[in-house]
């Protein structure tokens, strides 16, 4: 049996830097990786998923302009699109390994199973370390729906690897990938059925939220099934065909399953280290990364941390810095979050509902789209911007921005938040007209009310 001093167990967007930095600092380093390396994000999450979603919402922007009076034929060149996604993945993709070997990371391509205490086999090496980092990730979780495991269904896994598009294409999911990517084919050329088993899209969000959304999807010819199970699923002669709980049938020629994500645990055999896992899979940790076994970490989505690229990165940091005597955990910096749809979805904080539930005196303003000058100028009228704030301390507790381009405008809030600071600061501050951002500073005076002491009314 061979020795190291750190193993890591996944190439993810927090393993890579873990391994790279440690290897620098002059530990061996050895790094197990049974699939591609860089992860779900560089080979079939955000990389991809975004480069695609950069050729549909061209052309649905496209195609709606006809309310600015522009009047367009868009014609999509599916396999030109496709080719150009898979280009900047490989792009993206190339370089990982020379990093990690120019790094003195050793790389093992096996999958990696515990066989003892802080002992990892993969392929015909058996290896012992103090330190042990798992960042296996999730992967697609996949319901028992009779007849679904006999076909050839699409994931986020495979479904950037069509080079033809499916005239109809078929979503099981309203979460932020069945959206993202159902719109996205929907913009290219599909007629897009999206299956709901509740009666929203997006339904860990506001309400308001997916309002927006589903009038948006309509207006792109997204048929939405809302308060639907899928009962049976075949495949026959290249035609999907489900049937749903209130009696329709729909067919497709494609059909991608969106309804969850599940911990790459299942070959670990984490028991042999005495490692926990919870009732779904996930690995336990405590507020500083650690396992139940010493010696043992994990960190993001595997550990049931945001499934998103920049907290496994912040994770990483967060490890790195423990590890070297620092005092961070697993939460101590404010989460933001976007979800690509157009309109887009940004996120950070908490909701009205949310700071109440935690006794707060919290209040929210909005602000719809229609009454910012850029919007109306743009044709961008669809969606809100909204602020919660404490009305005992005047911070700024979250944010839900729906609207053009809100994935960017959210990290105002997002820096406000971190750094502490109050509504007020938001309100004097002079932002540039005509621009969307130039509505938060309008936002945060909806707070100052319709009477100012020793003002007329505005």
């Amino acid at each position: 049996m061979e020795t190291a001093d750190v193993i890591v167990i996944g190439s993810g967007q927090g393993g890579i830097p873990l391994a790279i930095d440690f290897a620098k600092a002059g530990r061996q380093v050895v790094l197990f990786e049974r699939d591609a390396l860089g992860g779900s994000c560089i080979n079939y999450g955000c990389t991809p998923s975004k480069a695609l979603l950069a050729a549909a919402h061209a052309a649905g922007r496209a195609r709606l302009a006809k309310k600015i009076g522009i009047h367009s034929e868009v014609t999509v060149d599916f396999s030109a699109v496709m080719e150009r996604v898979r280009g900047i993945r490989a792009q993206f993709n190339q370089g990982i390994q020379k990093r990690l070997e120019d790094a003195g990371v050793k790389i093992i391509c096996a999958e990696a199973s515990f066989v003892g205490e802080r002992t990892i086999q993969g392929g015909e090496i058996t290896l012992q370390a103090p330190q042990v980092i798992i960042n296996t990730g999730t992967s697609s979780l996949i319901p028992d729906i009779p007849g679904l495991a006999d076909t050839p269904y699409l994931t986020n896994r495979n479904l950037f690897d069509l080079s033809a598009l499916p005239p109809r294409l078929l979503v099981i999911g309203a979460g932020y990938i069945g959206l993202e990517l159902g719109q996205g084919l929907a913009r290219l050329g599909s007629q897009t059925h999206l299956m709901v088993r509740g009666d929203r899209l997006l339904d860990r969000e506001e309400a308001a939220v997916s309002e927006v959304l589903a009038e948006a999807f309509q207006q792109d010819g997204i048929l939405l099934h809302f308060g639907v199970n899928v009962n049976q699923v075949t495949h026959q002669n290249g035609v999907f065909q489900l049937n749903l709980s209130n009696g329709e049938l729909l067919q497709g020629e494609a059909l991608l399953v969106a309804v969850g994500r599940k911990p790459n645990t299942g070959t670990l055999n984490a028991a042999a280290s005495g490692i926990e896992l919870d009732e779904k899979g996930f690995v336990k940790i405590d507020n500083q990364f650690r396992t139940t076994c010493a010696g043992v970490f994990a960190i993001a989505d595997v550990a049931k941390q945001p499934a998103f690229t920049h907290v496994s990165w912040e994770d990483y940091r967060r490890l790195k810095a423990i590890l070297c005597g620092e005092q961070r955990t697993r939460n101590d910096r404010v989460l933001g979050y976007a979800v690509y749809t157009e309109p887009q979805v940004g996120r950070v904080g908490m909701t009205l509902e949310q700071a109440q539930k935690q006794g707060i005196n919290a209040r929210a303003v909005t602000l719809p789209m229609s009454q910012i000058a850029r919007a109306i100028e743009w044709g961008h009228e669809l969606g809100f911007y909204r602020m919660v704030i404490d009305r005992d301390t005047d911070k700024i507790l979250g944010a839900t921005l729906v609207g053009y381009e809100t994935a960017e405008l959210v990290h105002v809030f997002l820096d406000l938040m971190e750094a502490g600071a109050t509504w007020p600061l938001l309100e004097r501050s002079v932002h540039i007209h005509p621009t969307y951002g130039e509505a938060l500073p309008s936002l945060a005076r909806l707070l100052l009310g319709d009477d100012l002491p020793g003002c007329p009314n505005r």
